[in-house]
């Protein structure tokens, strides 16, 4: 049983009554009957809270920044009628800050017998499973004097999914590709192309182009021409250890690799190549693989959306065997992952030449714009001292890429909202240079 705020104000009014009129014990101890008789009465004529009927439905997933609407049905079997207000309880990270109490609480107005719907829209900040907790009913009499409350769990999960902002890139680099793959021939065979047609000689063409043979058969020189090959493999590699956890900006350097991967898994896909994605630090934290092409994205999407960072050094050696397991024939391995110095040189560099030897390697890394920022910062020593410091770890990460592109790397380093497309960029390249 829980008294309302109308009840103590009733209660101070009847003894403020008294005092002024009935001055008497007597008559305080009749406002004080009266009021508790009410308040039982009121108890007795409010809805029982137990035996009602809960259940959800609604949305199961939702892309972060976007919101989900879910809906519980309350069912009242009783004779008596639900006054009641009610709490929808999830985690705090369901909604924006300061939103919480508006959006979980509804009232109820239910006649014995039927059913009514609370809709309770979530705006999830985080990404991963959010779970609803309790759900809390205050059910008031009549007279609003009293109150029975009691809780029930209503099980329901909503899967909050990577943003995948960088989809906007995707149309530009899908017109680049239409371009590269039907209408743009390249003169000079490479691992990743194949025969394409027949076409006259052009002054300035290639000479290891001509077809002899052809060109016996006819009045004119001819030349071969090659397109990119298709039904190519791809592994993307999703480093989740200690580096990925580092924010830039407001995110954390994992959220920029998901949404890259996303559009190069996108685009990878319309081009006719295969894709799987490994994510690793200590060990497997998510796998998809052999996936038709229609269920690439969905399944990356759904893999993502659990991730986080590991707070632990990532085991290359460990990472590097997972990838060799997995793709046995030469493929392009697509490694997100930090270009800090230490973790590079002391964990992934040693381990390049047995990975370069029998795949194409990309290497990806989330660059701080804020780094660029304070290089550029002069003026007082505080700022001198800063823009010192952002050129040491500018330099650091440039020796990086460079020890990288002597053992046969193609690296990006870009700020997170210039990764998705440079990386989607470098595949494009890859590919009309006949290396995928």
């Amino acid at each position: 049983m829980a008294l309302t705020g109308r009840t103590a104000l009733l209660a101070l009014a009847g003894v403020l009554v008294v005092g002024l009129l009935l001055p008497s014990a007597a008559g305080l101890g009749l406002v004080c009957g009266v009021l508790l008789a009410g308040v039982a009465a009121d108890l007795l004529l409010a809805a029982p809270v137990r035996t009602l009927q809960l259940s959800r439905s609604g949305d199961t997933s939702v892309r972060l920044g976007e919101s989900a609407q879910v809906t519980l049905t309350v069912g009242n079997p009783s004779r008596r009628r639900l006054r009641a207000r009610l709490r929808d309880a999830w985690p705090p990270s369901s909604w924006t800050p300061g939103t919480e109490q508006a959006a979980s609480r509804h009232r109820l107005d239910i006649p014995g017998g039927e059913r009514r719907r609370a809709t309770t829209v979530l705006r999830p900040t985080r990404r991963g499973d959010r779970r609803a907790h309790r759900v809390t009913i205050r059910s008031t009499g009549p007279l609003g004097l009293a109150a029975r409350q009691g809780s029930h769990t209503v099980p329901w999960s909503v899967r909050v999914l990577p943003p995948f902002t960088s989809r906007k890139h995707l149309p530009s680099r899908l017109a680049r590709l239409r371009e590269l793959d039907g209408r743009t021939s390249l003169l000079v065979r490479g691992q990743g192309t194949e025969f394409d047609s027949l076409r006259e000689y052009i002054p300035g063409d290639d000479v290891r182009s001509i077809d002899w043979r052809a060109s016996a058969r006819r009045s004119a020189v001819a030349v071969r021409t090659w397109r990119p090959e298709r039904d190519r493999h791809l592994l993307i590699v999703l480093d989740t250890g200690r580096t990925s956890a580092g924010r830039v900006g407001d995110a954390p350097r994992l959220d920029a690799a998901l949404d890259a991967a996303l559009l190069l898994a996108a685009l990878a896909t319309r081009a006719g190549d295969r894709v799987d994605l490994l994510a690793h630090d200590l060990r497997t934290r998510a796998s998809v693989q052999g996936r038709a092409a229609a269920e690439v994205l969905p399944s990356f999407v759904n893999a993502m959306a659990v991730l986080e960072p590991a707070l632990v050094e990532t085991d290359f050696r460990a990472l590097t065997a997972a990838v060799l397991k997995r793709v046995p024939h030469r493929s392009l391995v697509v490694l997100l992952t930090s270009l800090d110095s230490a973790p590079a040189e002391q964990g992934l560099l040693p381990l390049l030449p047995g990975l370069t030897r029998r795949h194409e390697v990309l290497v990806a890394s989330v660059s701080d714009p804020r780094v660029a920022e304070l290089a550029a910062a002069r003026g007082t020593l505080d700022a001198v001292y800063g823009a010192a410091s952002a050129e040491q770890t500018r330099a650091d990460r440039r020796r990086t890429a460079d020890r990288l592109i002597r053992h046969g790397v193609t690296v990006v380093d870009a700020p997170p909202a210039d990764l998705p497309p440079a990386l989607a960029d470098a595949y494009l390249a890859l590919k009309a240079a006949g290396r995928l």
